[in-house]
């Protein structure tokens, strides 16, 4: 079995899988049975400043969406960070990594946004051994309101700023944690990178509403009959974590820079998927929520079995997908291919037939006998018939060699690349020529 042993700035654990700050971390009790069900660290639910805690909503916490099998697509959020009081939480602390010193134990900070604020709690969690912080700029409700949260992270010189009074005051790793709900995610990790941050973890939940109920006319979860906009987690937002690191692990002004993948993790592909495009390690929740802990057995199995089938180590797959990332401009514009149906596997359900006819470029004939065929002279290649059919493999895209006449077109395939840059469609690309 392949070695899932990671050092994440500096941090030492087991695996890459690590629980991310959330309900499944709120506590002793839950963290020590995460350990034990093998999760290689885990960063402690969000702490706040001394004082009263956080007061909670004691009604409905979640709203959901599901997929047509009622498998779990993602949860909103209007929980706020722990309500329970700061002592109780470093005692704990303290206690676990004491007695799990092999695995990751970063906590998850919010405090005002004071010097002053910062540096009274830094060295409280110093104290209780852990191995890093994690500032949360990202959480989008409740807390944001109050001048925490995302709204820090939706602004790039208070990003610097803070992160700049963390790296004064402790000498623990610090990973700023990004907020999805902007423009350009580049900007925040840049700040982060300025302020001297170690790493940055993204991403934290996305703003939303995800249902209205509808004999109550008030978003879900209610609660008295009022609803409040929320943070989406869950395998509904992986597209956009994915995406949004990919931005920060080949931008110039941010490669190098370490990342925690985190956002809809719920198999050992998802983590493969974070890790090749750039992530040092990834962290889970909705998975652990929907399954349980020992969800991450199957991760680490997984991930070791497909390293070995690969031949290849953890380290050798991070990052390996980034040099591929592009923008469309680069990509090649003559590379041609043709959708193929296989008859052994077609079961005439006629979906590819129904998508392509009504929304796409009427590239499938209907035969007699429900028997369906592409026509080559119609077909640009868009994935569409792909994407709906309900059997894999059964359509896939094949690719036209060099030479070959493209019936759509009555062109010959060229073997030369030619993206938008050099098309000679692209007005910008003939005076360049000129």
């Amino acid at each position: 079995m392949a070695d899932l042993s990671c050092d994440f700035v500096g941090i030492s654990s087991p695996n890459p899988f690590w629980l991310a700050s959330a309900p499944p971390t709120d506590k002793e009790y839950n963290v020590r049975r995460a350990y034990e069900a093998g999760w290689g660290g885990v960063v402690w639910k969000t702490l706040g400043e001394a004082g009263p805690p956080v007061v909670n909503v004691n009604g409905p916490r979640y709203g959901a969406i599901w997929g047509a099998d009622r498998r779990l697509l993602g949860l909103n959020n209007i929980e706020l960070i722990t309500d329970r009081p700061l002592e109780v939480n470093l005692r704990e602390i303290k206690a676990v990594k004491r007695d799990w010193p092999d695995r990751a134990l970063v906590v998850s900070l919010m405090v005002p946004c004071t010097e002053e604020a910062w540096k009274a709690i830094l060295p409280l969690v110093e104290e209780t051994g852990a191995d890093g912080v994690e500032l949360n700029f990202g959480c989008p409700h409740g807390m944001s309101e109050r001048g925490m949260g995302s709204a820090v992270g939706q602004v790039p010189d208070y990003i610097e700023m803070v992160t700049r009074w963390v790296k004064q005051t402790s000498r623990m790793p610090c990973i700023v944690k990004l907020t999805p709900n902007i423009t350009d995610i580049r900007k925040p990790a840049e700040a982060a990178k300025r302020g001297g941050a170690d790493a940055v973890s993204l991403i934290n939940t996305v703003n939303s509403i995800t249902a209205v109920d509808l004999d109550l006319f008030a978003p879900e979860p209610t609660i008295d009959g009022k609803g409040a906009h929320g943070g989406l987690c869950g395998p509904a937002v992986k597209p956009i974590a994915l995406n949004m690191v990919a931005e920060i692990a080949r931008s110039p002004e941010t490669r190098g820079l370490p990342i925690s993948g985190i956002g809809g993790v719920t198999t050992w592909r998802d983590a493969a998927e974070f890790l090749a495009l750039g992530a040092g390690n990834v962290q889970v929740c909705t998975a652990a929520m929907t399954y349980g802990f020992k969800v991450v057995q199957e991760m680490t199995r997984g991930l070791s079995e497909y390293l070995d089938s690969k031949e290849i180590g953890l380290g050798d797959l991070i990052g390996r997908a980034v040099p591929n990332v592009s923008d469309w401009q680069h990509l090649n514009l003559n590379a041609v291919s043709k959708a193929r149906i296989d008859p052994d596997l077609c079961i005439s359900c006629g979906r590819c037939y129904a998508a392509c006819e009504d929304t796409s470029h009427q590239a499938i004939a209907m035969l007699p006998g429900r028997v369906f065929e592409v026509k080559d002279e119609d077909c640009v290649a868009c994935n569409l018939c792909v994407n709906v059919c309900p059997v894999e493999s059964c359509i896939t895209m094949v690719r036209l060699p060099a030479g070959a006449v493209d019936p759509r077109t009555g062109l010959q395939v060229s073997a030369d690349r030619a993206d938008w840059t050099r098309h000679p469609n692209n007005p910008m690309a003939q005076q360049a020529a000129e």
